[in-house]
């Protein structure tokens, strides 16, 4: 039994009201053949179309590209890791050389989050309690204190446009008392965060949580829901469960969510994923795996996900995918790509870096003209067919692989 009772109501904030998501959400369209929408997001660094992908820069940076290129693939908002960048090079840095769009030169829109899953999967180096969580630095092993407060306080400073909560995060096959203390906690820090708030001008978003119980799901967006958030996240998946219990775990989770806000599914980004969690009507995603494969050889193709370093790429003097127009299919062949793979020359990931990341971009353009042209159902079924999907025994190890790496590290991902 957790020594609080939480309490749950509507708050208003240091210097108004909160601001409500109608002023900031506008959905415009839902598509007639499926639950998939498309919208728009204000943030103070412009307006995001969604459906959106968003590329993970956790060190203020998105491994291999400069800001001008990620503005000419079309990016309209990035991701960045407010544990990383606390720890190193520390809040008052970055607000010193103009916040984090000043810091990394980025004009266009950018969410942090709350550095609660890099710390909560720092387990031999954190300790946690009620009130927040003590950690140990993975870079030096200096001892830190992270609260909701503390939380809202370092991304404030940051100075991102959208923020979110500190949660807590149970490990995946957590056990039903686990899950219960979590949610509470959860749902006892987002009060605590929202009342922590100074900035206007900084969208709040909640997180969900509730593992694989559909039960413990409906109470945390119920709970949340009544605490007028401007955005709500979906936590706690893509973290060891099989696709077919995320996509259910959506089926019962994303109807419970006001159709006014926008919909976060955090930390997934198979191109597949997307389709079916926009099919169930998310709006927000983020993910360093097209990142993370581009730099392992892995580009993303029509067909599928392919392996340049494979022997069928070294002659084929075409584009990696002649449906593809970013600058590395514009500019080489498949195989330059493949030689410069070969040779492990730098110029190897800067080019499926962008490709791949062009690719999710793409996708999810795409997937807003089939939403407003009302076949979108079509266009899933016709990608589905088309893309040839990871096997799933792969994809858990390569999962297994990337945790193992983690905790050999002691340290949180990165993109």
């Amino acid at each position: 039994m957790l020594p609080f009772t939480p309490t749950y109501e509507c708050y208003t904030l240091r210097g108004g009201p909160i601001d409500t998501a109608s002023q900031h959400f506008r959905l415009a369209h839902t598509c007639a053949d499926s639950s998939a929408r498309s919208g728009s997001l204000s943030t103070r660094h412009g307006t995001v179309e969604t459906p959106v992908f968003m590329p993970v820069g956790s060190q203020a940076t998105v491994k291999a590209l400069t800001p001008d290129e990620l503005r000419d693939i079309g990016f309209e908002i990035i991701l960045s890791n407010s544990y990383h960048l606390y720890l190193r090079p520390g809040v008052e840095t970055v607000r010193a050389c103009g916040g984090l769009h000043g810091f990394m030169g980025w004009d266009r829109a950018i969410l942090t989050d709350s550095g609660g899953f890099q710390v909560f999967s720092l387990a031999p180096l954190r300790r946690i309690d009620e009130d927040g969580v003590t950690f140990r630095s993975h870079i030096d092993g200096s001892t830190h204190r992270l609260t909701p407060e503390t939380a809202v306080q370092i991304q404030e400073g940051l100075g991102s446009d959208i923020a979110m909560v500190l949660d807590d995060v149970a490990p995946a096959g957590a056990d039903e008392r686990r899950l219960r203390e979590a949610l509470d906690r959860t749902h006892h820090w987002a009060e605590r965060c929202l009342r922590a708030r100074t900035r206007e001008d900084q969208l709040l978003f909640a997180i969900v949580q509730g593992g694989n119980d559909p039960l413990l799901r409906r109470e945390s967006a119920e709970v949340l829901t009544a605490m007028e958030f401007p955005g709500f996240a979906i936590g706690g998946l893509s973290v060891g469960e099989s696709k077919d219990t995320m996509y259910r775990v959506l089926d019962e989770t994303v109807p419970l969510l006001p159709q006014d806000r926008p919909r976060y599914l955090m930390g997934v980004g198979a191109p597949e994923d997307l389709v079916e969690a926009v099919h169930r009507g998310v709006d927000m995603f983020d993910c360093v795996l097209p990142t993370r494969v581009a730099r392992n050889g892995a580009v993303y193709t029509r067909d599928g996900r392919r392996n340049i370093r494979h022997a069928s790429f070294r002659e084929q003097c075409g584009p990696l995918d002649f449906c593809c127009h970013c600058y590395t299919c514009r500019t080489f062949s498949a195989a330059y790509l493949h030689h410069l793979f070969k040779c492990e020359e730098l110029l190897a990931y800067r080019l499926a870096t962008i490709h791949n990341l062009a690719f999710m971009q793409r996708l999810v353009r795409d997937m807003r003209d089939a939403i407003r042209g009302d076949r979108f159902g079509a266009f899933r079924s016709a990608f589905l067919e088309t893309y040839r999907v990871t096997d799933e025994s792969v994809r858990m190890a390569e999962k297994d692989r990337f945790r193992q790496r983690q905790r050999r590290d002691a340290g949180p991902q990165s993109a």
